[in-house]
């Protein structure tokens, strides 16, 4: 595996996924009782925006850095002409976030799922978090497991390890967030089977895949698939930034989340267009969600 999260930390990928995760976590902690977050390719945790990495693809600025709020007494982006205070409430919680990480550190940081999920989550959760990369284990163990006694971390493949081993989980409340890198060509078809093979151990929990969208085309078949599985109900978020017509670069990305809380569809005809209104680079710009399954 050759993929390295800090060359795209903070890009408009991570800025839809993590959107959806803190409003999906807003929701899910409302409720008293523990809930268990898992996440299958869980990455080091955080990443710092002025790092090499970082700095050779730049790709966070037309991410996060777009965005309003985002490291305090920058410029806002070109052409900005929305106002601070119009930022949905949704998209608020997430940034609050984000600005809070860097509070402390050396230059600014952007957070991953893990320390998202860390940062929400109450005394009574549990984090699981795996990462196959033993170097990025460590790196993760180190900085966020050695400090908080709710997270452990397990240098394990995370479909076998997160969406089958780990499953169902003791609070028997869960969401498990999927984020693989899409090295190899047949990884939607991989990630399809282990989301199956977890709705067969924990048909409740709630699923979160993100995946990249190249050509529109391309991902079809996932949403075909996706939509066959056995979950109460599911949905996809896309956000593209620019048109999907090209194989060579990822033009956008989707969310898709199976069995997801009462609530979470209220309002994404708001912040989601909002979302994909700063983000848009080019021609082509757009987003769009829709149901794949309805409960009964």
């Amino acid at each position: 595996m050759n993929y390295q999260h800090g060359f795209h930390a903070g890009n408009h990928g991570d800025v839809l996924k993590h959107v959806v995760l803190v409003e999906l976590l807003h929701l899910l902690t409302a409720k008293p009782a523990a809930l268990a977050y898992l996440d299958s390719h869980a990455g080091a945790g955080r990443y710092s925006l002025d790092s090499e990495q970082a700095g050779r693809t730049g790709e966070w600025q037309a991410g996060i850095g777009r965005l309003p709020g985002f490291a305090p007494g920058a410029p806002a982006a070109a052409g900005d002409d929305h106002e601070p205070d119009a930022v949905p409430e949704v998209v608020a919680r997430y940034l609050a976030l984000v600005q809070a990480s860097s509070k402390g550190a050396h230059g600014r940081t952007y957070p991953g799922s893990p320390a998202l999920a860390a940062a929400l989550l109450r005394e009574q959760d549990r984090l699981r978090l795996c990462e196959l990369q033993p170097a990025i284990a460590k790196v993760l163990e180190r900085g966020l497991a050695a400090r908080d006694r709710r997270i452990q971390v397990f240098q394990a493949d995370g479909y076998q390890h997160a969406l089958k081993a780990l499953l169902p989980p003791p609070e028997r409340r869960g969401l498990i967030l999927v984020d693989p890198p899409y090295e190899s060509r047949d990884e939607f078809a991989r990630s399809v089977a282990a989301l199956a093979t977890a709705l067969t151990r924990f048909a409740t929990g709630v699923y979160v895949l993100w995946y990249p969208i190249k050509q529109a085309s391309g991902v079809a078949p996932l949403l075909r698939d996706l939509a066959r599985l056995p979950a109460k109900s599911s949905l996809t978020l896309e956000l593209w930034p620019r048109a999907c017509d090209s194989p060579l670069r990822m033009n956008g990305s989707g969310v898709a989340i199976l069995n997801p809380p009462w609530g979470f569809a209220d309002g994404i005809d708001h912040w989601l267009p909002w979302l994909a209104d700063r983000l848009a680079d080019g021609r082509g710009a757009g987003c769009q969600w829709r149901w794949l399954k309805r409960e009964d």
